[in-house]
């Protein structure tokens, strides 16, 4: 048995919140009586319908998508801005996905999309352990101090970060850069991006290469491609793996450009 405002959620027809009012205005049947009660629970023979249409629950789908820069993580934008939905295939479109998180409008990499409200919960809920790694190209030249500072933590608005995992993958003094290898556990609002502004280094470009077990590979940006049913579930134990990042591994050699 489940909550009918979930059973209309999962059709893809309303969100959970929507389909309560669709319930308290009594346009939501159960075997042709009305209910209004958020309370009531469906069974699997139960047929529920919204305006006289019945309910079917959607198939579960899960994506990945190499996010170009200048796509907004959205299922909509008021200012008519591109989103990520503009890049699902017509083939995906009738299972009303959306994406698991966000990456900030000019950063590209690695995100998941589905239309399994669950599933997001556990990547992207505050117990999540999903890893999160990123290629950070900063401003400057990189000391290990700041080094430091960003794996044991850090306070951003008013919050100190998790410990994370941090590594210089190259520095080219011609053009006063740094390339950054970091990964976290974490999802404040622009944190890499305020992580490094904290320790003094402007972010040039941000990619997001893993997010847990799925990596960017051979994807190229803008491609998506159906996860399997292996990578979903090895995701699933990911998320419930431990927060807290080890910061025994030493430091990768830097190479100069």
């Amino acid at each position: 048995m489940e909550r009918i405002q979930k059973r209309i959620a999962a059709s893809g027809i309303a969100s959970r919140r929507k389909a309560e009012e669709l319930i308290l205005e009594g346009r939501v049947k159960v075997n042709g009586h009305v209910v209004d009660s958020l309370g009531t629970k469906v069974g699997p023979k139960d047929e529920v319908t919204v305006d006289d249409i019945v309910v079917s629950k959607l198939s579960s789908l899960y994506l990945v998508l190499n996010k170009p820069r200048g796509y907004i993580c959205s299922v909509s934008d008021e200012f008519d801005r591109k989103i990520i939905l503009d890049l699902v295939p017509d083939e995906f479109k009738k299972f009303k996905v959306f994406p698991v998180g966000r990456l900030d409008y000019d950063t590209k990499g690695v995100i998941l999309l589905t239309n399994d409200g669950e599933f997001m919960n556990k990547m992207v809920g505050p117990k999540s352990g999903i890893q999160k790694e990123y290629l950070v190209r900063v401003r400057g030249i990189m000391n290990n101090d700041a080094l430091n500072r960003l794996q044991n933590g850090v306070m951003i608005n008013g919050k100190m970060t998790l410990p994370a995992l941090v590594s210089i993958e190259s520095i080219d003094r011609d053009n006063s850069s740094s390339l950054v290898r970091i990964t976290i556990t974490q999802g404040m609002n622009h944190q890499i991006k305020e992580m490094f502004k904290v320790v003094g280094y402007e972010v040039k470009r941000l990619t997001r290469i893993r997010f847990g077990n799925i990596k960017i590979d051979d994807l190229s940006e803008g491609e998506i491609r159906r996860l399997t049913i292996h990578e979903v579930k090895t995701l699933i134990e990911l998320s419930k793996k431990s927060k807290i990042l080890s910061n025994n591994s030493k430091l990768k050699t830097i190479h100069y450009l």
